[in-house]
């Protein structure tokens, strides 16, 4: 399992036995132990590599992200998977972005679209911070304690 420290690029990791259901293993949400999945953006028939995370907050939803060094492949975090392929599917529709999706709850869906090479964009600076800001404060809100972007 990572463990995200909040403002680092290091983590730290453990072993852990993964909760389960159904002999699925999902995410643990009362001890803050998070499903993270990189999806390939490059190549449809690579399976998502899946992992587990601590110290992200989400207590429902997912996020996602293509702005991810040094790949730029699009990583996401989630409770669930729906929320999870929500979240990540908005990023490839955007080709590029960050996002945010509680299933069941399509006024939750927000994107933030970064379509040029998944890191920028070509509009106003104002308007993608005023977006950026928006995104922040919906994580926020779903419990996210880290710093989305810097």
């Amino acid at each position: 399992m990572i463990h995200a420290l909040d403002g680092q690029l290091i983590t730290e990791y453990s072993e852990v036995l993964p909760k389960t259901e159904d002999g699925y293993v999902v995410s643990d949400v009362e001890h803050d132990i998070l499903k993270i999945a990189v999806v390939n953006r490059y190549q449809r028939d690579v399976p998502p590599a899946i992992a587990l995370i601590k110290n992200f907050g989400l207590k429902k939803g997912a996020i996602a992200s293509s702005v991810a060094h040094d790949s730029h492949n699009i990583i996401v975090v989630g409770v669930d998977d729906y929320s999870i392929c929500e979240a990540v599917n908005l990023v490839i529709q955007e080709k590029g972005g960050v996002s945010i999706a509680v299933h069941g709850v399509p006024a939750s869906r927000m994107v933030l679209p970064l379509p040029v090479g998944g890191l920028m964009s070509n509009e106003n600076g104002y308007e993608i911070a005023r977006q950026y800001t928006e995104i922040d404060q919906a994580a926020k809100s779903l419990g996210c304690t880290l710093v989305l972007l810097t």
